[in-house]
């Protein structure tokens, strides 16, 4: 048996940590996992040194540290490929699944975190209308795709991909914090797929004991 190389730098709760992971868990990836919290400080100091801008996830890959979800799952891809690739070979199609990629973490994760983030601030230091801002970015996110997903299983067609990665945990917070109204159908079904899919199910168990810590309150759903 090979040693393993990968090192995963991650917390089970977090959105772009769950996005690597459910990449790492569809090719039953074997990585070391380095989860930050208080009971691994050392943990969060090799984070830190590594990152100093220190976003979550970081993968380490023998020497290597890899930064950002969507690149780590890149690097996942022509390092460590597997049955599942998350890019298509075809250049243009290559763009689509870039861009649906983009569009969760922009459009979707953005606005969902801004929400999130207004809780943690003092009560007298709350930003209203930025939030009022964000809830109506996400439905106007809401509303494209589910015109853009008529049609498709997956964010950019049949095959499960990087977009699919991203989707998966931005739809999964969004909808708590901003639920999906029930007339789009299409966006409803596509993310309750993204439930039933076995990588992200495990990353949903695996962050579940972590629901109480969710500033706005965690729903007693999905």
């Amino acid at each position: 048996m090979q040693p393993v190389s990968l090192t995963l730098y991650a917390h089970p709760f977090s959105s772009y940590c769950q996005k690597v992971l459910v990449a790492l868990y569809e090719n039953e990836t074997p990585f070391a996992y380095r989860k930050l919290g208080p009971e691994d400080p050392e943990a969060g100091a090799e984070w830190a040194r590594l990152w100093p801008m220190r976003k979550m996830p970081v993968l380490v890959d023998g020497e290597t540290p890899v930064f950002e979800s969507s690149v780590i799952i890149e690097h996942l891809g022509l390092f460590h490929p597997g049955t599942v690739r998350f890019l298509p070979a075809d250049a243009q199609q290559a763009l689509g699944v870039r861009m649906m990629d983009r569009f969760f973490d922009n459009y979707v994760m953005t606005p969902m975190q801004a929400i999130v983030f207004d809780h943690l601030r003092p009560a007298d230091d709350r930003d209203p209308s930025g939030v009022a801002r964000a809830r109506d970015k996400l439905e106007d996110a809401y509303r494209w795709l589910d015109g853009a997903l008529a049609g498709r299983h997956w964010s950019s067609g049949d095959d499960f991909s990087l977009a699919d990665c991203a989707a998966a945990p931005s739809l999964f917070y969004a909808d708590w914090v901003h639920e999906i109204d029930a007339a789009l159908g299409n966006l409803r079904a596509y993310r309750a797929r993204l439930l039933a899919r076995p990588s992200f199910a495990r990353a949903v168990q695996e962050a579940r004991p972590f629901r109480k810590l969710f500033p706005p309150g965690a729903p007693d759903r999905d």
